[in-house]
């Protein structure tokens, strides 16, 4: 085995997450394909990552009660996604002045500067900078 290439997070819609992960995170839109699910019903195959990351995440859209019911709680209330940045306060405050909801203040920790952060799905991620 040599990598992850990617993970999927489950989304109510395909553009407002492509939005948010591209033009409000800085991700890339890796890809953006029309595809068809088993049941032969239309879909995208849609990949954002940070630039230049291999890991990418599958934006998948819920379809049916079960999938509905996940978007935005896939780790159950858990931090379950983290983005590292180089520049935490620079990126900090840009994501901040941009509307995305954090919970509670930055804080330095032994391995970096942390926030916890929702995606437009609701799902929590830490914002990580370099340690202090």
């Amino acid at each position: 085995m040599t990598h992850m290439p990617l993970v999927a997070l489950v989304v109510d819609d395909y553009d407002p997450a492509i939005s948010f992960f591209v033009d409000l995170l800085g991700f890339e839109l890796a890809e953006d394909s029309p595809d068809v699910d088993s049941d032969g019903n239309a879909k995208r195959w849609v990949v954002v990552r940070p630039p230049g990351a291999e890991t990418g995440l599958l934006l998948a859209r819920a379809k049916g009660d079960s999938q509905i019911s996940t978007v935005g709680n896939q780790t159950r209330g858990r931090v379950g996604f983290f983005l590292r940045v180089d520049d935490f306060d620079a990126t900090y405050s840009r994501l901040k002045g941009a509307g995305v909801e954090f919970k509670g203040e930055p804080r330095d920790e032994e391995y970096g500067t942390v926030v916890v952060f929702r995606d437009i799905a609701g799902n929590l991620w830490d914002l990580l900078g370099p340690a202090a």
